[in-house]
Parts: C-alpha cells; structure tokens; sequence
C-alpha cells in the first residue's frame, strides 16, 4: 500500500531532522504524510502550484518528494495497478513515529486494530507497518533507522500543522489512539448537532482532534492540514487549477482560519491558516481547531482567561444593577428618625383620625326644638306679609261703579256669541 523505502538518507534526515530526542517523545508524533494518486504527475503539477511545495526525486523510481525549502514534508506515488483497476479513490495517509513496530502492531492488534500491511524494515531508512483501528481508518507507524529525530519545532508555511479523526465512535477510537500512543485528552468544544470535538495532545502540546462522522458514506478517515500564510490567495489557485474548495473557508475557536479543498483526482487535504489577519466578517465554528505550534499552555492562556474576564465583569455588574433599587429603599428610611415611621394600623386609622379631628375644630350650632322647627315656615310666611305696604282700600263708589262694569259686560256676552255664529 506504501513505499516508504524510497526515501534516500539525505531526504530523510532533512525531513525529520538531526538532533535526538528520547523514545517517549518519538512514541505518538506524526512524521511524515504520504499521497497514493492515480496520475503522480497531475498531484506534483497541482500541489507545487497551490502550495508552496517544491518536488524532488527520489532513488526509486515511482516515488518523489515535496519539499518546503530544504525540508521535505510529504511524498507522493501512483496507485498500484490493483488500486486502480478497482476504482479506489486517492487518499492521504499519515505516519506516526513508535520506537518499536513489532511491539505497536501487537498492542493495536489487542485493542481492536487490523494489520494491513506487516512491518517492513526498509534499509538504512527504519521499519513500518500500516494498519487501521478498529472503527476503520486507516494509518500507517514507522521507526527511523538513525537516532531519534526531533523534527520541526514549529509549522512554517507549507507544513503540516493539525491532524483530525472523522470516526463512527470517537469515545472508542480515542481509547485506542490514547494507550497506543500514549495521547491525552485536551479541551472538547460543543459543536451542537455534530456532538463534541476533542482535541488531542501528544507531550503537553495540541496535535489534532477527534469528532464524529458527518458523512454516513464515506469510511472513517484521516485528515491532514496544510499552514499556508494567506488562505483566501490559497483557495483560489485551488479553483484555478482545477481543484474543489469543499468546505469553508471558516473561522475557528482561537481565530484561525481552515478550510478543506480536494485536487483535481479527489485526494482530500485541508489548509490552515493562523489568526494573524483573520477577517471580521467570517462566520465562526467549533468544527475545527487546527494547532498552532506553541506550548498548550500558551494557547489556553490566550483563549480562555479574555472569556473569564469579560463573564467576571458582566456578572459584576448584573450583581450591581441588582443590588442598587434594594440599596436605594434601604437608604431612604434610615434618613428619618426611627420614630417617625408609623405601622399600618395607624396608617389605616389615620383618614378617620383626621375627618373626626376637623369638625371638633368648629362650635356645634344649637340644636333647635321641635315646636321651633314647626313654626318656622308661619314665622316666614308673616314676616314676608308684612314686608309688603298693604293695597290701597276702594271706596264705595268706585265698588259700584266696578259692579255695573261687570254686569254689562256679562250681558254683552251673548249677543258676541250670537255674532260669531253668523
């Protein structure tokens, strides 16, 4: 499935390095990464445009290298004639460094993991075996021949800076890859639907991170990033040269930016660009947490404690404005003096108090008997008589005169009704 054999001992010493480190840092480092393709030639036209790779060719035939400057980080080879004639689709595979394969393949065969390829030694260069855990993806392990190499000590552009698990059982696959490779548990982020992504560290640093598939039909895989320093200049020469942009890009907790993109033969790699000029108006997501070569400690210092503040002074606050009406009602009582305030008994007699306090300030007027209350209209009826001059008094012949005016008057009567009738 791969030949790892041809790299020559100039290359391999460029890639992983020179200077020693000790077993229990080897054990669990991912060191080198690897491109099974149908058409080799169309991979290096792609990935050297894109990326700031250059090739390299190895002393077997088949088999070249990429390089970022003097270090090789990759390397890349036709599929084998049964690959292609069964139609299986190009893919990226990732090594991971053990200090003793024999040892590695019987732990993982224990815990569940297949051997898909047996250890090989190859001369001068180390051993390796491919194998999958038990979920189904697929990596391969590799012991160098030359003293234990330290490898890169940070992610320059052009190298690979993350690398994440897409699997049916994160909690299984990550019981396996932790008493495998001796990996810790970092934080976990919340990705709502999608469940929790969490990440893993190998010797206090973040390394990758494990979630669960997404996409029922494809197999549980492998993912690699790729830092390049300007993303958006990046996934265009993805496009333009014939390549596909499959997901973002999006910003990611910390504020870098990722995005996954396929070459033109379907070979799945993602780009990882860090927070240095993330623009504002990029939506966020915790699908993702590409690493950035610093200390884990480092990082969690910069991403949590803003977070803390900012929730400490909200609290703050909430606690004020809730505090300051209790202190305010508190405050306005105390100003008086402690006798003035009156119970509800006596707020409640206090209307009364007052109605029966205000008549008793005017005299009562004298009640009047009942014989006074009798007389009284009498005493008004005479006292308006005898207010008015009485009229004057007619004489006896002005009576009479008035007397024969009537009677003529009365007799006249008839004689008009008689008139009217005609």
């Amino acid at each position: 499935m791969t030949r790892l054999h041809v790299h020559h001992d100039e290359a391999v010493r460029r890639t992983l390095g020179d200077t020693a480190m000790s077993e229990a840092d080897l054990r669990g480092k991912f060191i080198w990464h690897e491109l099974i393709t149908p058409n080799a030639q169309t991979a290096a036209d792609f990935y050297s445009s894109v990326l700031p790779w250059t090739t390299e060719a190895s002393t077997v035939a088949g088999y070249t290298l990429w390089m970022t400057g003097p270090v090789g980080v990759a390397g890349f080879m036709t599929q084998p004639q049964t690959a292609l004639e069964t139609g299986a689709p190009p893919n990226w595979l990732v090594y991971i460094a053990a200090p003793d394969i024999d040892a590695i393949v019987a732990t993982a065969q224990r815990l569940g993991g297949k051997l898909l390829k047996a250890p090989t030694d190859i001369a001068g260069i180390g051993r390796f075996a491919v194998l999958s855990d038990p979920q189904g993806a697929a990596f391969a392990v590799f012991t160098p021949a030359m003293a234990a190499p330290t490898g890169l000590s940070a992610a320059p552009e052009g190298n690979f800076s993350w690398h994440e698990l897409a699997t049916i059982d994160p909690p299984g696959a990550l019981a396996f890859y932790t008493e495998l490779f001796g990996w810790t548990r970092g934080p976990a982020h919340d990705m709502g639907a999608g469940g929790l992504y969490q990440i893993i560290e190998h010797a206090g640093r973040q390394i990758g991170g494990v979630h669960v598939l997404q996409d029922p039909s494809k197999p549980p895989h492998w993912l690699s990033y790729v830092q390049v320093a300007r993303l958006t200049e990046t996934l265009a020469a993805v496009s333009a040269h014939g390549g596909r942009v499959l997901r973002g890009p999006h910003v990611v907790p910390g504020g870098d930016r990722v995005a996954h993109i396929a070459d033109p033969q379907g070979g799945v790699i993602a780009l990882h660009e860090p927070s240095q000029a993330v623009p504002a108006d990029l939506p966020h997501t915790a699908a993702h947490n590409p690493g950035r070569r610093r200390p884990a400690a480092h990082r969690a210092s910069k991403q949590r404690k803003p977070v803390k503040r900012v929730a400490k002074r909200a609290s703050k606050r909430a606690a004020e404005r809730r505090a300051r009406p209790a202190a305010k009602r508190a405050a306005k009582p105390s100003a008086r003096p402690a006798s003035a305030r009156k119970s509800a008994a006596q707020r409640r007699t206090r209307p009364a108090a007052k109605r029966a306090a205000k008549p008793s300030a005017r005299p009562a007027p004298a009640r009047k008997s009942a014989a006074q209350r009798r007389t009284r209209p009498a005493a008004k009826r005479a006292a308006k008589s005898s207010t008015r001059p009485a009229p004057a008094r007619k004489s006896a012949a002005s009576r009479r005169t008035s007397a024969r005016a009537k009677r003529k008057q009365s007799a006249a009567r008839p004689a008009l009704r008689r008139l009217r009738r005609r």
